[in-house]
Protein backbone atom coordinates (compact mmCIF):
# COMPACT_ATOMS: atom_id res chain seq x y z
CA UNK A 1 0.00 0.00 0.00
CA UNK A 2 0.92 3.56 -0.88
CA UNK A 3 -0.04 6.08 1.93
CA UNK A 4 0.02 9.64 1.77
CA UNK A 5 -0.74 12.45 4.30
CA UNK A 6 -0.05 15.88 3.79
CA UNK A 7 -1.29 18.84 6.33
CA UNK A 8 -1.68 22.74 5.12
CA UNK A 9 -2.86 26.11 6.60
CA UNK A 10 -5.56 27.38 3.99
CA UNK A 11 -6.81 30.96 5.06
CA UNK A 12 -10.79 30.68 4.19
CA UNK A 13 -13.78 28.52 6.46
CA UNK A 14 -13.85 24.76 6.71
CA UNK A 15 -17.21 24.99 4.16
CA UNK A 16 -15.27 26.92 1.72
CA UNK A 17 -12.41 24.65 1.37
CA UNK A 18 -14.90 21.39 1.41
CA UNK A 19 -17.13 23.05 -1.30
CA UNK A 20 -14.18 23.37 -3.57
CA UNK A 21 -13.65 19.74 -2.81
CA UNK A 22 -17.28 18.48 -3.70
CA UNK A 23 -17.20 20.17 -6.89
CA UNK A 24 -14.44 18.28 -9.15
CA UNK A 25 -14.78 20.26 -12.09
CA UNK A 26 -13.66 22.97 -9.71
CA UNK A 27 -10.83 21.26 -7.81
CA UNK A 28 -9.61 19.31 -11.44
CA UNK A 29 -8.30 22.58 -11.73
CA UNK A 30 -5.82 21.51 -8.91
CA UNK A 31 -5.75 17.68 -9.05
CA UNK A 32 -3.70 16.36 -11.86
CA UNK A 33 -5.25 12.38 -11.09
CA UNK A 34 -8.13 13.79 -12.39
CA UNK A 35 -8.25 13.55 -15.73
CA UNK A 36 -11.35 14.18 -18.12
CA UNK A 37 -14.63 14.14 -16.38
CA UNK A 38 -17.78 12.90 -17.92
CA UNK A 39 -20.18 14.00 -15.57
CA UNK A 40 -20.84 14.82 -12.01
CA UNK A 41 -24.13 13.88 -10.41
CA UNK A 42 -25.21 15.53 -6.35
CA UNK A 43 -27.55 14.22 -4.16
CA UNK A 44 -27.27 15.35 -0.57
CA UNK A 45 -24.17 15.35 1.22
CA UNK A 46 -22.68 12.86 -1.87
CA UNK A 47 -21.35 13.48 -5.04
CA UNK A 48 -20.42 10.89 -8.01
CA UNK A 49 -18.48 11.37 -10.58
CA UNK A 50 -16.61 9.16 -13.62
CA UNK A 51 -13.16 10.69 -14.72
CA UNK A 52 -10.03 9.71 -16.44
CA UNK A 53 -7.83 8.39 -13.80
CA UNK A 54 -4.20 9.34 -13.91
CA UNK A 55 -1.30 8.90 -11.45
CA UNK A 56 1.94 10.59 -11.32
CA UNK A 57 4.09 8.64 -13.16
CA UNK A 58 2.49 6.18 -14.77
CA UNK A 59 -0.08 7.79 -16.96
CA UNK A 60 -3.76 7.55 -17.63
CA UNK A 61 -5.68 4.52 -15.77
CA UNK A 62 -9.47 3.19 -16.35
CA UNK A 63 -12.05 5.80 -16.44
CA UNK A 64 -13.68 5.10 -12.53
CA UNK A 65 -16.82 6.26 -10.84
CA UNK A 66 -15.58 7.98 -7.56
CA UNK A 67 -18.27 9.12 -4.90
CA UNK A 68 -17.07 11.69 -2.20
CA UNK A 69 -19.12 11.88 1.10
CA UNK A 70 -19.37 15.22 2.88
CA UNK A 71 -19.80 15.82 6.96
CA UNK A 72 -20.67 19.02 7.07
CA UNK A 73 -17.99 21.87 8.34
CA UNK A 74 -15.45 18.42 9.08
CA UNK A 75 -14.54 16.61 6.04
CA UNK A 76 -14.90 14.68 2.74
CA UNK A 77 -14.45 10.74 2.12
CA UNK A 78 -13.58 9.64 -0.82
CA UNK A 79 -13.74 6.02 -2.29
CA UNK A 80 -14.56 4.24 -5.21
CA UNK A 81 -17.73 2.46 -4.98
CA UNK A 82 -19.46 -0.92 -5.63
CA UNK A 83 -20.49 0.07 -9.49
CA UNK A 84 -19.95 -1.82 -13.09
CA UNK A 85 -17.47 1.07 -13.96
CA UNK A 86 -15.01 0.52 -11.24
CA UNK A 87 -15.52 -3.70 -11.60
CA UNK A 88 -10.93 -3.43 -13.02
CA UNK A 89 -10.13 -0.52 -10.73
CA UNK A 90 -12.05 -2.35 -7.97
CA UNK A 91 -11.02 -5.83 -9.02
CA UNK A 92 -6.97 -4.73 -9.56
CA UNK A 93 -6.28 -2.10 -6.63
CA UNK A 94 -7.97 -0.46 -3.31
CA UNK A 95 -8.67 3.67 -3.06
CA UNK A 96 -9.45 5.64 -0.12
CA UNK A 97 -8.78 9.32 0.75
CA UNK A 98 -10.37 12.16 3.23
CA UNK A 99 -9.82 15.51 3.05
CA UNK A 100 -10.78 16.85 7.29
CA UNK A 101 -10.48 20.38 7.66
CA UNK A 102 -9.71 21.71 11.97
CA UNK A 103 -10.35 25.29 12.41
CA UNK A 104 -7.41 27.56 13.81
CA UNK A 105 -6.37 31.05 14.12
CA UNK A 106 -6.90 32.53 11.24
CA UNK A 107 -8.30 29.88 9.17
CA UNK A 108 -7.75 25.81 8.89
CA UNK A 109 -5.75 22.98 8.93
CA UNK A 110 -6.15 20.92 6.26
CA UNK A 111 -5.12 17.28 6.40
CA UNK A 112 -5.21 15.26 3.30
CA UNK A 113 -4.45 11.44 2.96
CA UNK A 114 -4.48 9.10 0.33
CA UNK A 115 -4.00 5.79 -0.44
CA UNK A 116 -3.67 3.08 -3.30
CA UNK A 117 -3.08 -0.39 -2.87
CA UNK A 118 -2.46 -3.11 -5.46
CA UNK A 119 -2.99 -6.61 -6.50
CA UNK A 120 0.37 -8.78 -6.37
CA UNK A 121 0.56 -8.90 -9.97
CA UNK A 122 0.49 -4.81 -10.26
CA UNK A 123 2.52 -4.38 -6.65
CA UNK A 124 6.04 -4.39 -7.97
CA UNK A 125 5.68 -2.22 -10.54
CA UNK A 126 3.24 0.47 -9.39
CA UNK A 127 4.16 0.95 -6.14
CA UNK A 128 7.97 1.95 -6.16
CA UNK A 129 6.98 4.99 -9.08
CA UNK A 130 3.83 5.90 -6.50
CA UNK A 131 5.97 5.68 -3.62
CA UNK A 132 8.25 8.30 -5.30
CA UNK A 133 5.90 10.48 -6.93
CA UNK A 134 2.67 10.31 -4.94
CA UNK A 135 3.68 12.55 -2.09
CA UNK A 136 5.04 15.51 -4.38
CA UNK A 137 1.80 15.11 -6.28
CA UNK A 138 -0.52 15.66 -3.18
CA UNK A 139 1.70 18.41 -1.77
CA UNK A 140 1.07 20.41 -4.92
CA UNK A 141 -2.51 19.80 -5.02
CA UNK A 142 -2.96 21.36 -1.72
CA UNK A 143 -0.58 24.13 -2.30
CA UNK A 144 -3.01 24.52 -5.31
CA UNK A 145 -6.33 24.63 -3.53
CA UNK A 146 -4.79 27.33 -0.70
CA UNK A 147 -3.91 29.45 -3.41
CA UNK A 148 -7.24 29.19 -5.49
CA UNK A 149 -8.83 29.93 -2.24
CA UNK A 150 -6.56 32.74 -0.84
CA UNK A 151 -6.95 34.60 -4.07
Amino acid sequence: MVEVTVEEFVSCSADEFLALVMDPRRYAQVDRKLGRIDWVRSAGEVTEFRFRSALPGLGPGPKVVSRMTLTPGRRVDVRLPDRPENRLARRFSTFEAHFECVPVDGGIRVTRRIAFGFAAVLRPLVEPVLRRRLRADVEAEVRGAKRLLER
